[in-house]
């Protein structure tokens, strides 16, 4: 992997950092003006990698690596492949918009939250593009602080307890993380490629069967608690219930994502031989949130629950799709984590501007907003239907893509994972229809505001991505498609050390150096 001469990812992912800096030196009340100019420079610097990646590459670009602690084998190592290259965008994208909708939401201690949303940003950004595991670790702590503050201190009635729940969970599911890291990094060691945290090198390893087990464990629990699967999913519901707007919108369109990205990014080509052997295990709890999400999510009156548990659901669909091990169900696992950003990500922003106005999420107290409001009533079915998955949004594209790789896995798989369709359109049309559409059951009820042009760019934006991506998809799987190619590869051949090691082969050069691997017992 060539060096960049240019720092182009520190640069994105520390542009944030810097901010956050200014706009706390600044003024209190140009702050969130200063956040929007960081987020849209930042967000910019995101797309690059898409204007220089091409179809069928499979290697990493813009790539940094500077010795850091070399006594301890960590490095600064950066780069983007095809995993990452449109989550970085999503991100970067996000963050301009959860900045918007913050402008008049947040009334206190204004600094303080938008620099904790560059800090947040900045980890996010952060743990996309690190390649060493140490580096990678360190981002995904860091962005646990700027969220946790932003639940407790900006959000609802029971942000503590919601901010608590979060952390003990997110921190508990890292710890798990660490200790496979290191124990990795020691049999790395034991297996030839030297004491080393570079994701890279570890993908060359051959790990005996018995060990790849046991850290896949490590590594999946940590995993699982960001997704959330079933049964770590608990502290979903209420960090979105509880958290300002911009923070379900990040949570749901972001963090959420980073469960996913781990799996794929070292699970797969880790360990292998693990993952086969994990498969029906993983996917009966991907199924299980599937149903379990929707089936509880009829039962909420809560708006922002009810789309917090459709995420439950969705999300254990991409489980069960990445987890097929099949082209179509790897593509559609990441094309699916940037869709679910932005449909459930503008649910969230219509359920906050739905509370700013009515002061209530009950939807046993809502209806009647088609009449009052039409403009936010149609972004309102807009988002609605992408999230369903209709024809010509961007849903569609990624559910037809783990559905099919779900068929092609077992057609039972297929029909199991079907039901998140079929349940996500009864439920979200029956939320529509009790928000839009039935008399308003308001206590009180009075004059309601339509979107503001600030809203209206923001709702705008998102739906021109949803139908940009849902009529022309090729921009997206094309791309996807060595990647998805890689991933399958990896999971179903033995690493590169071990195919060596059959060939008789005990010495592999990578990046300048020669290594001797070996399996255990050699």
């Amino acid at each position: 992997m060539p060096v960049s001469p240019f720092p182009l990812l520190s640069l994105m992912v520390f542009l944030p950092v810097a901010g956050s800096a200014v706009v706390l030196s600044g003024r209190e009340r140009w702050a969130p003006h200063g956040a929007l100019a960081v987020t849209t420079a930042t967000f910019l610097l995101t797309l690059v990698p898409l204007l220089f990646f091409r179809s069928g590459q499979t290697g990493f670009l813009f790539v940094e690596k500077y010795p850091w602690i070399s006594a301890l084998g960590i490095s600064y190592h950066l780069g983007v492949d095809g995993l990452s290259l449109f989550l970085l965008p999503l991100t970067g994208f996000l963050s301009v918009i959860a900045v918007l909708v913050s402008w008049n939401a947040v009334k206190e201690k204004v600094k303080a939250y938008f620099v904790s949303f560059l800090v947040l940003e900045a980890a996010m950004l952060g743990v996309f593009v690190a390649l060493d595991a140490i580096l990678f670790y360190l981002f995904w702590e860091a962005m646990l602080i700027p969220m946790f503050l932003i639940i407790g201190i900006w959000g609802s009635q029971n942000r503590r307890y919601a901010a608590v729940k979060f952390i003990i969970y997110t921190v508990a599911g890292s710890l798990f993380l660490l200790v496979g890291f290191i124990i990795t990094a020691f049999l790395s060691d034991s297996l030839g490629a030297g004491f080393s945290f570079d994701v890279t090198r570890w993908g060359l390893l051959a790990v005996p069967e018995v060990p790849q087990r046991w850290l896949f464990l490590l590594y999946f629990v940590a995993f699982a608690v960001k997704v959330p699967l079933v049964p770590f999913h608990t502290w979903l519901p209420d960090a979105h219930t509880e958290a300002p707007t911009a923070g379900s919108l990040i949570l749901a369109g972001v963090l959420l994502k980073m469960g996913v990205y781990g799996m794929l990014r070292f699970c797969f080509p880790l360990f292998p031989q693990a993952v086969a052997f994990f498969t029906p295990a993983v996917m009966t709890l991907g199924l299980v949130g599937v149903v379990y999400g929707a089936l509880v999510a009829f039962a909420q009156k809560d708006l922002k629950k009810l789309i917090a548990y459709s995420s439950v659901s969705h999300m254990g669909l991409i489980i069960v799709g990445i987890f097929t091990m099949t082209a179509a169900g790897l593509k559609g696992g990441i094309v699916q984590m940037v869709n679910h950003g932005l449909s459930t990500g503008a649910l969230f922003i219509l359920a906050g501007a739905v509370y700013e106005r009515k002061r209530t999420r009950n939807l046993d107290e809502l209806g009647g907003l088609a009449e009052k409001a039409p403009v936010l009533s149609v972004f309102f079915v807009i988002a609605m239907l992408s999230s369903v998955g209709l024809p010509g949004l961007n849903g569609f594209v990624g559910e037809f893509l783990l559905l099919l790789g779900s068929f092609q896995f077992r057609w039972w798989v297929g029909a199991l994972a079907a039901t998140s369709v079929i349940l996500g359109a009864v439920y979200l049309l029956w939320m529509t229809q009790r928000v839009l559409f039935e008399r308003d059951r308001s206590p009180e009820a009075g004059p309601f505001t339509d979107f503001c042009l600030r809203e209206r760019l923001v709702m705008t934006s998102l739906a021109f991505l949803m139908f940009a991506i849902g009529f022309f998809p090729s921009g997206l799987t094309d791309r996807l498609e060595s990647t998805a190619g890689k991933f399958k590869d990896a999971a179903a051949a033995p690493g590169p050390a071990a195919a060596a090691i059959a060939a008789g082969n005990e010495k592999i050069s990578f990046e300048g150096a020669t290594y001797e691997f070996r399996l255990a017992g050699h």
